[in-house]
């Protein structure tokens, strides 16, 4: 028999496998909106053009199914199953995006007016105002006005890969162009529906907070920029989000969409806080609109109530590294910072949201006091691992538990919710120290440290330059899964998902080079 170290894993057994390659050998000059610099987040007076070097030069993507679970074609009247998702699918390379798919089918499916966001505190009444304005604007801003005029999320040029493994979904966006990417890893769980929801709206809802936080920065430098017709109803938006949203920073604490100083410009540190806001409140947005749609469909399909998903996103723009987590999945940063042996230094970018972690384990118990078992066997009351996640409606809501039947429905649901939704949030400067991040669902952390991933990919990118390190990194995980089991990989592999998730979860992996280095990968296509 082989050894199992002598049988790499086919490439046309991992669900997904991707690669980009910059297509210059140095950064590529971007060019900057008239007056301002958005790679420190400072005002640029008198100044007519700036360029801005990308802080990446190339990525690799890979994940692996374990579960067996079907799409499901039914979410959201079918738009997300049949029409957005295969449209935004290009599980093995990057293809050119023509334009926003989503924008006007899911514009109307999503009925959020009637919906709250109660997991992130504030009053019905004001949220649903708050939402219903978000949904005019929208709809009053043009295709082109909507995304195209951002430096952030530019739809011009834009490279997009990503696919489903198992219950896993990732998406990776990039604009060489406009010096930015776009990293998102969804880890579904109980079904893919969630998952699937997160992948077809998330981009789109991040970009819409993005384009008016740019709009508010460059009408702060130069108020006659914009037309009438735009102020008028941006000025009604910003209005509402004064009034109504939830003003949440990094720490839970209050915080603003747009802070600025007094002298009208924004510093670095505002600018930085501006954007980290904006993702969290398109992910408020998306679970405002998933759960809403649960509760219209939960009659007919009372599994959504438990379906679920972490988050994971990295936004990566000039020099600056934005991430955002719910759940468990992890952002590893791999950088040249002392060591004694001379090896890089891992460093953990994201929380992880489980009762493992002694915070969210006290936070927990001391968020329902009048509970005498907010945790069974070592779960939010005995069904779940994770403290923060999208949707699971019924660890949220006690109508949705009420759906369920038998062992499935939780018994005394005293004080929910009991799962949250505020993600994490934080920037990061890319220095030259910074080698690369690899961002990956917890079924690679099952099998990995922090510094083993980093080690992992260090060492097979110095003696494979031309390798891919995300789908190295899979295929270590299940050398050490069929090790722990005592197969060979082959045997492993031949297992049909579903009876494999008894050895190893989905899992799904990026990893970003960064700055200017000569690492390319096999899969990457160069655009």
């Amino acid at each position: 028999m082989k050894r199992p170290e002598d049988i790499p894993v086919p490439s046309r057994d991992l669900s997904v496998s991707f690669g980009y390659q910059c297509s210059t050998t140095s950064p590529p000059s971007v060019n900057v909106p008239n007056g301002i610099d958005f790679s420190d987040g400072f005002m640029i007076q008198n100044s007519n053009m700036k360029t801005r070097s990308s802080s990446f030069s190339c990525l690799s993507g890979a994940a692996l199914s374990a579960n067996a679970t079907l799409a499901n074609t039914n979410i959201c009247n079918g738009f997300i199953g049949e029409e957005i998702l295969p449209s935004l699918d290009s599980p093995r390379s990057f293809k050119r995006m023509a334009s926003s798919p989503s924008l006007s089918r899911v514009d109307s499916v999503f009925s959020s007016s009637q919906s709250s966001m109660t997991t992130l505190g504030g009053s019905a009444s004001t949220e649903n105002d708050f939402v219903e304005s978000e949904r005019n604007l929208w709809k009053s801003m043009s295709a082109p006005t909507r995304i195209e005029s951002s430096s952030f999320l530019n739809a011009i040029d834009v490279q997009m890969a990503g696919g489903a493994a198992g219950e896993d979904r990732v998406q990776a966006v990039c604009s060489e162009e406009n010096g930015w990417l776009f990293c998102g890893i969804y880890d579904g769980f109980n079904g893919r529906d969630a998952a699937d929801f997160l992948a077809g709206t998330l981009y789109e809802n991040i970009g819409f907070y993005l384009h008016l936080l740019e709009w508010r920065a460059k009408k702060q430098h130069d108020p006659f920029e914009s037309t009438l017709e735009d102020d008028t109803v941006r000025n009604e938006m910003f209005g509402h989000i004064a009034r109504f949203a939830p003003n949440i920073s990094d720490s839970g604490g209050v915080g603003t969409i747009v802070p600025h100083s007094s002298g009208g410009e924004f510093t670095c540190e505002q600018f930085h806080h501006s954007v980290t806001d904006c993702l969290i409140r398109a992910v408020a947005q998306a679970e405002s609109d998933f759960m809403y749609m649960v509760e219209q469909e939960m009659e007919d399909r009372p599994d959504l109530v438990s379906v679920g998903s972490c988050i994971l996103v990295g936004l990566l723009h000039g020099n600056n590294f934005y991430v955002l987590n719910l759940g468990d999945s992890r952002a590893i940063l791999a950088t040249n910072e002392t060591r004694e042996d001379g090896k890089l230094k891992a460093i953990q970018l994201t929380e992880t949201h489980s009762v493992d972690n002694e915070i969210e384990y006290r936070k927990l118990l001391d968020d329902h006091p009048e509970d005498p078992s907010p945790v069974i066997n070592g779960r939010v009351k005995g069904k779940l691992k994770l403290t923060r996640a999208f949707g699971v409606g019924y660890l949220k809501k006690s109508k949705m538990n009420d759906m369920l039947m038998g062992i499935l429905r939780v018994r005394n649901l005293c004080s929910p919710p009991y799962v949250y939704t505020h993600p994490f949030t934080m920037s990061h400067t890319v220095s030259e120290k910074d080698q690369f991040i690899v961002l990956g669902s917890d079924g690679l952390f099952d099998f990995f440290s922090n510094d083993e991933v980093v080690q992992l990919v260090h060492l097979f990118i110095q003696h494979n330059p031309s390798g891919d390190p995300a789908k190295h990194l899979v295929e270590q995980l299940i050398l050490k899964a069929a090790d722990n089991a005592g197969f060979s990989t082959e045997e492993l592999m031949m297992i049909p998902a579903g009876r494999r998730r008894k050895y190893h979860d989905d899992v799904t992996v990026i990893v970003i080079m960064l700055g200017n280095k000569q690492w390319t990968s096999t899969a990457s296509t160069s655009l």
